[in-house]
């Protein structure tokens, strides 16, 4: 068959410039008090805040940026002055030792206080939503940015939003829904629903506002971008900016055979691998598949691992500090870190898909979260826990999983009531799993440790 003329003619830098133009037209000058723009994992969604802050505030527009923690606001903070060294941004902090990066300090142009009225006469002021909801007395800010508003409740949103006119709403619609600590049934299918994300609400009330979505995954490698924009963004698909063969990664030292070495040269591949284990109700911490994960950490080590990539004219190597380690509990990721400690392994990330969210490595190692279980519960379903595990690389990803994951899913159906007035979040944990499981079974390597 051959390939239509947007197949082989797509230009990911016209196409995310394109989007960038349309979404700060509509955010400068349209005639809605709101914007929300999807962005995949890896789309450049704090490159699209930083200049669209930037871009405001050099129109004279007062600007309040809202994000969800400390460490994106430090994150936030530290992009603006590196692109703007002149530009003075205010940090509002609490009164909480330790609230903020010490290195904030070392910026002349950054101002730090806990109190809003000192910072209200700079071009832009940010803040997390929890700090912000404490700020009153204060003349309404002009615009406002609201990252990661997909990871934002709507009782977040509410509480904030008397500060603004006008606002830029921009997150990642695949990945964890909002946290919350207390039970929200008796809220489900209300318009008010607090638990829900605060775009979820925003929309429901505001169905006429602008909506946009970044078209490229910059992170994602040409084998991943297909599977994670077909699984979990069937509505808002994506492309990766790269090509087959423009990423590759390779081993100094040749596979020993081992279960762990035959893995990876799959994943080296074709960009995934599934190290599959004998089919076992396990505990959730299982000892062999938890030493699984860590022995293929150590081999990517061992075998002298390089990345080429656009990034570099040459090859790079695939140090610790550029590999993750993803779980679903963080009991797993401390049984994770004894095993690489055992093999003398120091500096790789190892923690829970709640925690990675957001960040990006050369090679992750993921231990799927139904991996061993005897059923398959809401938690460990969830599609944003799935996705942001299978979105964090930018070369390869591993999963290590027991086989039997595919009769678990069809043995154990969704069978969480259905809620009259609740948007169906398409798709659900079950198809993902489905969908992903289907593509780790073309890459599949069994091994019996």
């Amino acid at each position: 068959m051959t390939p239509t003329a947007s197949a082989t003619d797509f230009d990911p830098g016209a196409a995310a410039a394109e989007a960038t133009r349309a979404i700060l037209r509509d955010t400068m000058d349209g005639r809605h008090r709101g914007v929300v723009v999807d962005s995949p994992p890896g789309a450049g969604k704090s490159t699209l805040v930083v200049r669209a802050a930037r871009e405001l505030a050099a129109a004279g527009r007062r600007l309040m940026v809202v994000a969800q923690t400390n460490a994106q606001v430090d994150d936030l903070v530290l992009r603006l002055h590196e692109k703007d060294p002149e530009l003075r941004v205010g940090r509002l902090h609490s009164s909480d030792a330790e609230s903020y990066d010490p290195a904030l300090t070392e910026l002349p142009s950054v101002s730090l206080s806990s109190k809003a009225g000192e910072l209200d006469g700079l071009p832009v002021v940010i803040s997390t939503a929890a700090k912000w909801a404490h700020v009153q007395g204060v003349e309404p800010w002009e615009h406002a940015i609201v990252d990661e508003a997909y990871q934002m409740r709507s009782d977040a949103l509410l509480a904030v939003a008397g500060l603004f006119e006008r606002a830029l709403f921009v997150g990642d619609p695949g990945q964890l829904d909002p946290f919350s600590v207390v039970g929200a049934e008796q809220w489900a299918g209300l318009s008010y629903d607090p638990s829900a994300s605060a775009v979820a609400t925003l929309l429901a009330h505001n169905p006429q506002l602008p909506q946009h979505r970044l078209p490229v995954s910059w992170r994602l490698p040409a084998s991943a971008a297909p599977l994670v924009s077909d699984a979990f963004y069937p509505y808002t698909p994506f492309r990766s900016g790269t090509g087959p063969g423009d990423r590759r990664l390779s081993f100094g030292v040749a596979s020993d055979g081992s279960g762990p070495d035959r893995v990876l040269d799959e994943a080296a591949e074709a960009g995934w691998g599934l190290l599959e284990l004998p089919a076992r109700h396990t505990p959730r911490t299982d000892p062999e598949a938890v030493r699984a994960v860590a022995l293929v950490v150590r081999r990517v080590l061992d075998r002298g691992t390089v990345a080429v990539s656009e990034r570099s004219e040459g090859p790079v190597p695939v140090t610790a500090e550029r590999i993750a380690v993803g779980t679903a509990h963080r009991d797993q990721a401390a049984a994770v870190r004894a095993a690489l400690a055992e093999l003398g392994v120091t500096g790789v990330t190892v923690d829970t898909a709640n925690r990675l969210q957001g960040r990006e490595y050369d090679l992750t190692v993921v231990l799927h979260p139904l991996s061993g279980r005897p059923d398959a519960t809401a938690f460990h379903l969830e599609t944003g826990r799935l996705c942001v595990l299978a979105s964090r690389h930018r070369h390869a990803c591993v999963v290590v999983c027991r086989a039997g994951v595919a009769e678990l899913l069809d043995e154990h159906p969704s069978t969480d009531p259905v809620q009259l007035g609740v948007t169906v979040k398409f798709p659900d944990g079950w198809e993902a799993n489905h969908a992903v499981l289907s593509h780790l079974a073309e890459h599949r390597i069994p091994w019996r440790p």
